[in-house]
């Protein structure tokens, strides 16, 4: 059996959250200049989406490089940001990436809608390893998340429908992100109750060496 790989969690969050703050610091930046290419004026919102998107793709393989796996989720992510990421550029319409969470969110939450409505828990698929809990538990944390992810798809709807691209794009690198945090730690007594707790004499899991 593969030994999982050693690495640094600091650089695992810094290629995790890094390009949502690069998009964000690089809007602020750009928002008010424009590109020009084979004729065509690009917004400095589009030319910092294309940055985006090859950031964000780079991240994702040094991920993968870094911890040796990717995860279900960030592989349906790069799609997504691939897709609507190269519409927006080539038809120079901003509200194509402005969509991705929605598209997103709705995703997993029709994905997980469909395993609940079989008895089954697909975010234990995902996420079993790291979270060891019953199967009430699971159930009950892939049905919140469910409601929690339409809930974030709405939102992310009514706020780049009615506000600016400045407000956008501030609530999509710091909004959703500590929405997401919000709701983990929320889910924090349900975690508890329903752990399960390792046996203190398992292989590997004795006390360390003081040594």
């Amino acid at each position: 059996m593969n030994e999982p790989k050693s690495y640094d969690n600091r650089l695992k969050l810094a290629l995790e959250y890094g390009p949502l703050l690069a998009f964000m610091v690089g809007y602020w930046l750009f928002k008010d200049h424009s590109v020009t290419l084979g004729g065509q004026v690009y917004s400095g919102f589009i030319a910092v989406t294309a940055v985006f998107i090859v950031i964000f793709a780079a991240s994702i393989l040094a991920l993968w490089r870094l911890t040796g796996k990717i995860s279900a989720m960030q592989i349906v992510t790069l799609a997504v940001v691939l897709f609507m990421g190269g519409l927006t550029v080539w038809f120079n319409d901003a509200r194509f990436i402005k969509m991705k969470p929605t598209i997103i969110y709705v995703f997993f939450a029709a994905a997980l809608g469909v395993g609940l409505l079989q008895g089954k828990s697909y975010l234990r698929l995902v996420m079993g390893d790291a979270l060891p809990m019953q199967d009430a538990g699971w159930m009950i944390l892939t049905r919140r998340i469910t409601v929690f992810f339409v809930g974030l798809a709405v939102l992310n709807e009514v706020v780049w429908r009615n506000f600016s691209d400045g407000t956008w794009v501030t609530f999509k690198a710091v909004g959703l992100t500590l929405a997401m945090f919000l709701f983990l730690l929320t889910q924090a007594r349900l975690l508890e109750r329903y752990a399960i707790a390792e046996p203190a004499d398992a292989p590997g899991k004795g006390p360390a060496d003081p040594s």
